[in-house]
């Protein structure tokens, strides 16, 4: 458990976050595999498989190791590269197929009847389900004035278990969901009553980028959740990067959804007095994606400005220019010439120009002087 001033202070009331992702393999998914391999006992001899974004493979393989069966994983083709070779150093044999988390299950259950192998679900499953509950219990261990668990909600394994958990203990503690927008199941298939597919699972979260609902989660989150939110990818990106910069966790975008729901205001305080523990699910983001979150935070927070200017295509044009901008505290990162493509005089050039600044107020600083100099209009790009 973490607490933490500055969510608690956004928020209006106090937060605990369970880090999750520094759990062994790097998220929560530990607990349901080893539940399902020791409740099979003797039937996973054979061998075991599964389909999996990512976080459930390496869970899976780690299990399997530990218990010394063989192990093979089915991923989606676009798997990040961090989560395919952590399941392969695991012990897993990796086949990439399909686009989507639910590609890669439909060939894992396929390759299991063919192979005569143990299956394991990522979250329709109740020997699955019971090993994520563990983390209920553990909550209400660690927090005792606890009020409120916000959870990640991909295929709702997770959720389902910690809602079992902690509300047959104590009924009055909200569990509340957490979906990113552009793959979110759960409200219209517990409108419906019956799962009903997402039209698309496009999201940083990829770990919970599920696009149909188990039918045995659909039933649990419907009698035991109290309410089911959704954050947009560039909420996503914030909490990423705030959780990086103010606790010192790297989590990814599947384990942030929590905290992008409380840094847009999409969560109120709880019924009751105390606690709200946000689940950071887990942290196995490639490096790549992390350098783009941090990118875009910095372009949105006005630290990292890209302007195209015009000047006159003669020497010292652009020491010049370069002159002003070092004058005005602006730090350039890159520079780029650009002459074609641009409506140019036949005597002039562009540039593209990527400055660090001290924020919105010196990035607007920056690109007056420009203009003051003669600049003609710099053009922001992004």
């Amino acid at each position: 458990m973490v607490s933490s001033r500055t969510l608690s202070e956004r928020a209006g009331f106090t937060i605990v976050l369970k880090a999750e992702n520094l759990q062994r393999t790097g998220s929560f998914k530990l607990r349901g595999a080893m539940a399902k391999l020791v409740s099979l006992g003797d039937g996973c001899a054979g061998g075991v498989v599964a389909g999996s974004a990512g976080n459930h493979a390496q869970a899976v393989a780690y299990a399997a190791r530990s218990l010394g069966v063989a192990c093979e994983v089915f991923m989606p083709e676009g798997a990040t590269i961090a989560k395919i070779e952590a399941a392969r150093s695991l012990g897993a044999e990796v086949r990439l197929v399909g686009i989507i988390v639910d590609d890669a299950l439909e060939a894992a259950q396929a390759r299991a009847q063919q192979a005569g192998m143990a299956f394991i679900h990522p979250f329709d499953d109740p020997d699955v389900i019971a090993g994520q509950g563990s983390l209920g219990l553990e909550l209400l261990e660690q927090v005792p004035d606890l009020a409120r668990v916000v959870v990640p909600v991909g295929g709702g394994g997770l959720i389902s278990g910690i809602a079992v958990a902690v509300k047959s203990a104590r009924p009055e503690v909200e569990v509340v969901g957490v979906q990113a927008a552009s793959c979110a199941p759960f409200r219209a298939s517990l409108a419906a009553g019956t799962p009903v597919p997402a039209e698309s699972a496009l999201t940083i979260a990829d770990g919970i980028a599920v696009k149909r609902p188990g039918e045995l989660t659909l039933s649990l989150i419907a009698e035991w959740v109290d309410d089911m939110l959704v954050v947009t990818e560039d909420e996503l990106s914030e909490a990423m990067v705030l959780l990086l910069e103010r606790t010192k966790l790297v989590v990814e975008g599947a384990g942030a959804v929590g905290v992008a729901a409380v840094l847009a205001g999409k969560l109120p305080p709880a019924r009751t007095a105390g606690a709200t523990a946000l689940v950071l699910s887990g942290g196995n983001v490639g490096v790549g994606l992390l350098s783009e979150v941090a990118r875009r935070h910095e372009t949105q927070a006005g630290r990292r400005l890209v302007l195209l200017a015009r000047l006159p295509d003669r020497p010292g044009a652009l020491a010049a220019l370069l002159s002003l901008l070092a004058a005005r505290g602006a730090n350039l990162l890159d520079v780029q010439h650009i002459r074609e493509g641009v409506d140019l005089h036949i005597r002039e050039t562009a540039v593209e120009l990527v400055l660090e600044t001290r924020g919105g107020a010196h990035a607007q600083e920056v690109t007056e002087a420009m203009r003051a100099a003669g600049y003609d209009e710099p053009r922001l790009l992004r």
